[in-house]
């Protein structure tokens, strides 16, 4: 099943990307979301109205979480879901960058065993299928072999730099990189050119749930800072941050990070 809801992923994100791409980034009609929950342009509703209709009408079974649907606890009752951001980037989309993504994954049972990220504007499709590997254009990936923090770029934002995130209020040496699409930045550690990620923020499901598969299927480690494995379709769909990475690098980020940590109820 995984392989064959791959495939429908697959062909739902390319018809995302055509649809993304009429727009013109800054051109698109943008408006900001109530309670601070960050922009939207029409590019992002229009893709998410197309995934909606043609995934459910495939899967008429499957739950629905999307970052541009009003939620419902209808999605609790289902073995299986799909979790989708239309647009992960917005802001950089409506700046006119090109790294913007389409992240498009399906969870059963809080596990997620499909999953596609798509960059159109940069010809990048990074598929997964439980138990089947992660690609990226249809070329196998696989996690970076590196061992040595000091000597490794790691993607982050400056705020996880901050003290209260690390015991004795400093961070490890590591060389700082960043991405504004979370879900690329996942994409980026399964295929080996960063290290590791770290999000120490409250991050949604969406966000996170089609990196999960591709790092976990390309040999990697995935867990929220609490070293905790990630579980997807939770009645508030909210993680208690995200490190990604191979065994060694993961293993040293987390030896550093605070337990006491702010956690889920810190923003």
């Amino acid at each position: 099943m995984p392989a064959t809801d791959l495939s429908l992923l697959v062909k739902a994100a390319e018809q995302a990307g055509d649809i993304a791409c009429r727009y013109t980034g800054p051109d698109a009609k943008r408006w900001d979301k109530p309670g601070g929950a960050g922009p939207v342009t029409e590019a992002d509703l229009a893709v998410n109205t197309m995934l909606e209709d043609m995934l459910q009408q495939a899967r008429p079974g499957y739950g629905w979480l999307s970052e541009e649907t009003e939620d419902s606890p209808a999605r609790l009752a289902c073995e299986r879901v799909f979790i989708i951001d239309p647009i992960d980037g917005t802001r950089s989309f409506a700046e006119g960058s090109r790294t913007w993504a389409h992240s498009i994954a399906i969870a059963e049972a809080g596990e997620v065993t499909a999953a596609v990220i798509y960059l159109p504007q940069r010809e990048l499709m990074y598929t997964a299928a439980k138990g089947e590997g992660a690609a990226c254009n249809g070329s196998p990936i696989r996690i970076s072999a590196a061992t040595e923090l000091a000597d490794t770029e790691i993607l982050a934002a400056k705020p996880n730099l901050q003290p209260h995130h690390w015991q004795g209020g400093t961070p490890p040496e590591f060389i700082r990189s960043y991405r504004p699409s979370l879900a690329y930045r996942l994409a980026k550690v399964a295929d080996g050119r960063f290290g590791a990620m770290l999000t120490l923020r409250p991050s949604w499901e969406w966000d996170i749930a089609a990196g999960d598969l591709l790092v976990r299927e390309a040999g990697g480690i995935i867990t929220n800072r609490s070293g905790s494995l990630l579980r997807f379709n939770n009645p508030h769909p909210l993680l208690n941050g995200v490190v990604a990475g191979n065994t060694p690098l993961h293993t040293a980020l987390m030896a550093a990070l605070d337990p006491a940590g702010p956690g889920i109820t810190g923003h």
